[in-house]
């Protein structure tokens, strides 16, 4: 039985995840998607018109949610109001899109190269300027990178703690590890 266009694509972005997730964004081909799928390469380019409006499609929710991120610290008056949204959101970012923070290990730097996630980049500074406080002190920043660094690697290994749970750690570490902005 033939299966139906919503239902192969579908099925083609839940591969594309999985092998995104295990051998990188460079390291998967669309044959090996199409190899999942029990499909040819050419019903995947029926479907997307290259590997990058797969993962283009998989990350789209997680950068509607970064945008309105950037819009609220940005929109914030103070750097402790700012950096309360900035810590709260990044995390609550991170508990919630695991799975496409766990496509990017590795490759985001080359990613920020594709139009599509080139904003990224200035999300990124905004976000490590509000979440340090201090932005004018390097040891703040440093701080504040590393810390991002590390919550963004390890919400994508966490799949077996509850939301809630994951959420409420990675908050105070950050805060313990994070001068509160003046």
């Amino acid at each position: 039985m033939a299966r139906v266009a919503p239902e192969m694509r579908h099925e083609i972005l839940a591969a594309a995840a999985r092998r995104f997730a295990f051998a990188g964004y460079k390291g998967t081909s669309l044959r090996d998607i199409a190899r999942d799928v029990g499909c040819s390469k050419a019903a995947v380019l029926y479907h997307f018109p290259g590997k990058e409006s797969l993962l283009i499609e998989l990350m789209a929710p997680a950068l509607a949610v970064i945008r309105a991120l950037e819009d609220s610290i940005v929109a914030t008056a103070g750097p402790a109001a700012a950096q309360r949204v900035a810590m709260e959101g990044f995390v609550d970012l991170a508990v919630r899109f695991r799975r496409e923070m766990a496509l990017l290990r590795g490759e985001f730097r080359e990613l920020l190269e594709s139009p599509e996630f080139a904003h990224l980049e200035r999300f990124a500074d905004r976000l490590v300027d509000a979440v340090a406080g201090h932005p004018e002190r390097p040891a703040a920043r440093i701080a504040a990178r590393v810390m991002l660094a590390g919550i963004a690697e390890t919400s994508g290994d966490s799949d077996d703690v509850p939301d809630d749970e994951l959420r409420e750690a990675l908050l105070a570490l950050l805060r313990r590890a994070i001068e509160p902005a003046d």
